[in-house]
């Protein structure tokens, strides 16, 4: 028996990333699942639970392919338990300071658009559907919407954005819904940024093992995760017979950044030096 036999989830972005290692881990954990996702991807991806996945060619980001994605959740499975709203991009931490401003607004539609309209639309396309079956939703937040560095300002704001989302769908959707979310930090993906920037082509992470000695100098914990070291909290999120009193939190899974402690001053000395004359300060 598995923690989530007979629930039916709907995971945006799960075709890739710790979108498909949830997918992955629901389908273990008994689940049948429908991703919504905008490259090819075939069901055949997840093995022998091949049997137990719908893929649907969408974007997160048009209100109505949110809608198709429910609506096959519960023509091809019955009904709609649980919402993962997952998919996202980066900024590759470019900082204010460097941000091109003619390219600035550009970029920050398009990060808000993934980031934050996007789990919006998810959330009112299934709103019904989790309500029927007093179901919860589960938002991909990141470190960078609890502390500053995990991003630039643009995924900073967007992924800040995302906990007040939580907060605020858990406060509206009591007791019929439950809202809560999932805070990975770093993580070894192929996570893409703005075409506005340039970033749509390459990964974050462009040197695997540069990317694995960069996660893991941040941690105290060492460990650089993948997808599948979070996958469990969004089982347990999930299921709703192993945490029905929670709503309205975000689960850390950040290699114990928030035990970190006090770390090196960040941001203005290079600002500094680059406006002030010699000598000054």
């Amino acid at each position: 028996m598995g923690w989530l036999d007979d629930r039916v989830a709907l995971v945006t972005g799960g075709g890739s990333g710790i979108g498909f290692a949830v997918v992955e881990r629901f389908l273990q954990e008994g689940a049948r699942v429908v991703v919504l996702e905008r490259s090819p991807v075939e069901p055949a991806a997840w093995g022998d639970h091949a049997n137990r996945v719908r893929v649907l060619r969408g974007d997160v980001t048009v209100y109505g392919d949110n809608v198709r994605a429910v609506d096959t959740a519960v023509a091809e499975f019955g009904q709609l338990d649980v919402l993962v709203a997952n998919v996202g991009i980066h900024d590759s931490f470019v900082r204010l300071v460097d941000l091109e401003p003619d390219k600035l607004a550009a970029a920050f539609d398009e990060i808000f658009d993934i980031n934050v309209k996007a789990y919006l639309l998810a959330a009112r396309a299934a709103v019904r559907a989790l309500a029927a079956t007093r179901g919860t939703m589960i938002f991909t937040v990141s470190n960078a919407g609890l502390y500053p560095g995990g991003g630039g300002p643009l995924y900073t704001a967007s992924k800040h954005a995302v906990t007040g989302i939580v907060r605020q769908l858990a406060h509206e959707l009591a007791p019929a819904i439950r809202v809560n979310g999932v805070a990975p930090a770093g993580t070894v993906t192929a996570l893409r940024g703005p075409a506005a920037l340039g970033q749509d082509r390459t990964g974050l992470f462009t040197d695997a093992e540069a990317a694995v000695r960069s996660i893991r100098a941040t941690k105290p914990l060492d460990i650089a995760p993948t997808g599948a070291d979070h996958a469990g909290l969004y089982v347990l999120l999930a299921s709703r017979e192993n945490s029905p009193a929670i709503t309205g939190e975000i689960l850390s899974s950040d290699g114990g950044l928030g035990a970190r402690g006090l770390g090196a001053i960040a941001g203005g000395y290079d600002l500094l030096d680059a406006l002030l004359p010699a000598g000054d300060s």
